[in-house]
């Protein structure tokens, strides 16, 4: 299984625009979607901050990937280590490899708890809301749960994009009729509020029974900074060159927005309407519930299974990404066994909901170390030679470690952890100055540290190799370009079924809403389920082995 973690990809194996719509839209309409969305509700953050906020920092996020990650993956083809590696040193990526590789690890874990929770409804275990597990069932649990996911990581990026391409419609299908079941009942305890005929009845009842405005500090740019950081690693600190190194063109990191207003706009807010619907069914403070208990009262058994895939939609590619950090530590390494390894540790992780009660503090700091290099890189990239630097700089002087990046890196987060811990800044907002410190100290530091007195010539063959290597990959996308498969009646037919099967479950959600029968909906939501499964695995073997 080639994944080109050392060396640009090769332009026959450069992936359609599918995959990457079904990996943004099946990593984020996941299982961090059932905590997140859930915790606006808790945190007291008004129904009008909340979707304004939303809709601000998601559009932030997206441009993020179109504007800074994925021009850099596409003209390079390399992952974010192996670019780091060339301009920063096989000293520094060590270093940062390392720790990028333990970020990615915990996430990671965290996500497989979210799966586990799910599981644990079927032998009575109690909700993990402990950053310890009490149960040893549940440690069995994610273990199995953990192996799984380990397995698919293990496939490489094809597997993963294929396993998305199967979950993420019907992901995003029950977040849409798990929050339409559970609104009657939200709406029988409300009752200053009657009916919803409008747009602003919804919100009439958000204000008053979901987003309850509690006067806490979080507000309109706290959401606005959960929206644009929780995924900052990926985009702003360019983890995802590892998957956009894959796009045929640019444009693809335009299918990010599935995953941020499908998934952290409109699953949040399903989430957080199911947050509120469960509370009010048991008679119970949302924060005393675990994903799995919000999605079983919803969905009922089917929200086990909802969760569980959740989990595995953003867990297989964190691992995947994980596996690479380490791997790159070594090029004689295999992927393959690292994954494995890196899978083991983070079930280990799992077993320990430490993570998940208290995420977004985690992707806060994950932020805070992994944002300044993005801003560093984006400079060598994009800003030295408008400033006369000669880029790669590194390269021609020979040094294992480029200092000036290791010393941006270590300033950019010390001046965010002074903002932090000196004037109160939110931890929310710290990768915001840590990003731009990068970008604007690194240049300084390069410049008086050898990056102007090093000659551009010396580097002059390797930059034609690297001229040379986009033309050829231009002209090979010209002649090359692959049309749309072949749709044969079978795949026709299995499409058709997968869609009607949505649609399905789709009408039985807004039955749900209309008449109030929550019990009737949780029976006959199995149905369509299986069948979308059953014909949508089939269309997605089908579709592979055209392709080869």
């Amino acid at each position: 299984m080639e994944e080109f973690e050392r060396e640009p990809v090769a332009p026959a194996a450069l992936k359609p625009g599918r995959y990457f719509a079904a990996s943004y839209a099946g990593e984020h309409v996941a299982g961090t979607e059932f905590v997140i969305g859930a915790m606006f509700v808790s945190w007291g953050v008004g129904a009008g901050d909340v979707i304004a906020g939303l809709l601000v920092g998601n559009l932030l996020a997206v441009l993020s990937w179109v504007l800074i990650c994925a021009p850099i993956a596409t003209e390079t083809r390399l992952t974010l280590y192996a670019y780091l590696e060339k301009i920063a040193g096989p000293g520094f990526i060590k270093i940062y490899s390392v720790i990028n590789g333990i970020l990615f690890c915990i996430l990671a874990g965290a996500m497989i708890t979210v799966s586990a929770s799910a599981v644990r409804i079927l032998f009575g275990i109690p909700p993990q809301v402990e950053w310890y597990p009490t149960s040893m069932t549940f440690v069995l649990i994610a273990l199995g749960v953990g192996a799984v996911v380990s397995f698919a990581a293990m496939r490489g990026f094809s597997f993963v994009a294929r396993f998305s391409e199967v979950a993420a419609p019907w992901m995003i299908a029950m977040f849409f009729v798990g929050g339409a079941a559970l609104l009657p009942v939200i709406l029988a305890g409300t009752p200053s509020v009657s009916s919803i005929g409008s747009y602003g009845d919804f919100l009439n009842l958000a204000e008053t029974s979901i987003w309850i405005d509690q006067g806490t500090d979080m507000g309109f740019w706290h959401v606005v900074a959960i929206a644009w950081g929780a995924n900052l690693a990926f985009h702003g600190g360019l983890g995802d060159m590892s998957i956009l190194r894959f796009a045929r063109r640019s444009s693809y990191a335009w299918y990010s927005s599935l995953g941020m207003f499908i998934g952290h706009f409109a699953a949040w807010l399903a989430a957080g309407i199911m947050g509120a619907g469960a509370a009010m069914i048991l008679q119970q403070p949302l924060t005393s519930m675990d994903a799995g208990e919000v999605a079983f009262q919803a969905l009922g058994p089917i929200g086990i299974l909802a969760v569980i895939v959740a989990g595995w939609t953003t867990s297989n590619p964190t691992i995947y990404r994980s596996g690479l950090a380490f791997q790159s530590l070594h090029p004689a390494w295999s992927r393959e066994r690292v994954t494995l390894v890196v899978g083991v540790i983070t079930t280990i992780i799992a077993c320990f909901p430490f993570v998940f009660t208290r995420l977004l503090d985690f992707l806060g700091i994950m932020a805070l170390v992994m944002a300044p290099i993005g801003g560093l890189i984006f400079a060598e990239h994009f800003l030295f030679k408008k400033l006369g630097l000669t880029r790669y700089w590194r390269i021609a002087t020979g040094a294992a470690l480029n200092t000036p990046a290791l010393l941006t890196w270590i300033a950019s987060v010390g001046v965010a952890a002074l903002l932090g811990y000196q004037f109160g800044v939110h931890v929310l907002f710290l990768f915001v100055p840590a990003w731009l410190t990068a970008l604007l100290l690194y240049p300084l530091l390069a410049s008086a540290m050898g990056a102007k007195a090093v000659d551009a010539s010396q580097l002059a063959a390797s930059e034609q190799a690297e001229n040379n290597r986009r033309k050829a990959e231009e002209a090979f996308l010209d002649s090359h370009a692959k049309p749309q498969l072949a749709s044969s009646n079978t795949n026709r037919l299995f499409l058709i079924g997968a869609s009607l099967s949505l649609l399905v479950a789709i009408a039985l959600g807004i039955s749900a809403l209309t008449s109030g029968d929550l019990a009737r909906f949780q029976s006959l939501i199995i149905w369509p389920t299986v069948t979308y499964f059953v014909f949508a695995i089939l269309l997605v073997r089908r579709e592979a082995a055209a392709e080869g």
